[in-house]
């Protein structure tokens, strides 16, 4: 134990002495979280709108005053149709308005009025977002009668904050990168530097080594997780806490021996830094694409879902969302602990091996 604890105590002190890989850790808990929770909008934020009204009556009027901040900046008039379509080609807006000449005519007369709405789908995601508040806008100020009512109700995030959700996932997966690229870096630091013959030289065994070095890692980023928690997840953007903190960190704890599996693997087979940056990257990238991160796993193709579920992570996201937002127990998502735990112990186990054989 005393040589464990030798071992363990002089990782932890290298990664203190190496400021900028502190600078990276401590940016990418905190900065690079908060930038995707503020960054990444799902619905409409600022988005300009420009309009052609060959109507010139009050209706258009009243549908353009529903265009307001902070969805929406102030819809800019054109003189024609032509100036409209310059103006979405350059960006300069991305919604463009046609009010015809009998738009209010038509909307008084036969209730079946038109409004022409260009859209610039290179930016997809806000444009088509906005479409439908346009139609919702519309549909609001319509006297039609729908024989259905329609009662929604909004559960686990009544105000529809994307934020937290967005900050979250961020997290975690930042979690899933730096557990890799860290416990492969303290054994290929020690090939770049010259400094592995020494290691093997030390009066103790390969075993001890290994479990020293990587549960280093796994301290670092279990405080890594508290930090990104505490100061913006919790902290800026208020996320809720609805489940036991604990059975997070636990979940937590799984993961990160699982990540520090796929990091043995890549320190096998890398001589320098570099190497294990660029297998990191062709590693965990689809393993992030994978895990419904960023794409709802059943809008995958159906070949895709499947190998989805070789991806740790999202096990990981599944569980924690549940904990956070769902208030879920440890007995409600037994699947994806076990899942996290069963993965884990495969990848730690023969990662294990492959890192062994080096010494």
């Amino acid at each position: 134990m005393r040589a464990f604890w030798s071992v363990f105590g002089k990782e932890i002190l290298l990664f203190l002495r190496s400021f900028g890989l502190v600078a990276v850790v401590l940016y990418a808990f905190t900065a690079d979280i908060y930038i995707a929770g503020e960054g990444i909008q799902v619905k409409p934020r600022h988005v300009k709108v420009g309009y052609v009204d060959y109507s010139g009556g009050y209706l258009a009027n009243k549908i353009l005053s529903h265009l307001h901040a902070p969805e929406f900046e102030k819809p800019r008039a054109f003189t024609s149709v032509e100036a409209l379509h310059k103006a979405i080609f350059d960006k300069e807006i991305i919604v463009g308005l046609v009010f015809g000449s009998d738009f209010e005519r038509s909307s008084y007369r036969s209730h079946r009025a038109k409004v022409d709405a260009l859209i610039d789908a290179t930016a997809a995601a806000q444009s088509f977002v906005t479409l439908g508040y346009l139609q919702n806008i519309v549909l609001g100020m319509s006297d039609i009668i729908f024989p259905v009512d329609l009662r929604i109700h909004k559960l686990f995030n009544q105000n529809a904050d994307s934020k937290i959700f967005m900050s979250f996932t961020e997290m975690l997966s930042i979690t899933t990168l730096l557990a890799v690229i860290l416990s492969a870096m303290v054994f290929v630091k020690e090939k770049e530097e010259g400094t592995w013959d020494i290691m093997l030289l030390m009066p103790t065994n390969a075993k001890t080594i290994i479990l020293a070095k990587a549960l280093s890692q796994v301290l670092i980023i279990l405080g890594g997780i508290l930090l990104a928690l505490g100061f913006v997840v919790l902290g800026i953007f208020d996320a809720p806490m609805n489940g036991s903190f604990w059975a997070f960190m636990l979940l937590s704890l799984l993961y990160s021996l699982t990540s520090i599996g796929i990091g043995f693997f890549i320190a096998a087979a890398s001589r320098t830094i570099m190497q294990v940056a660029q297998l990191t990257i062709l590693i965990m990238m689809p393993l992030i694409f994978l895990s419904g991160a960023w794409t709802p796993i059943y809008a995958m193709h159906p070949v895709l879902q499947k190998f989805s579920l070789l991806s740790p992570l999202r096990y990981y996201i599944e569980g924690s969302e549940s904990i956070f937002f769902r208030g879920a127990s440890i007995l409600d998502i037994w699947p994806s602990f076990v899942a996290v735990a069963l993965l884990g112990f495969i990848l730690f186990v023969v990662g294990y091996r492959k890192i062994g054989r080096l010494f």
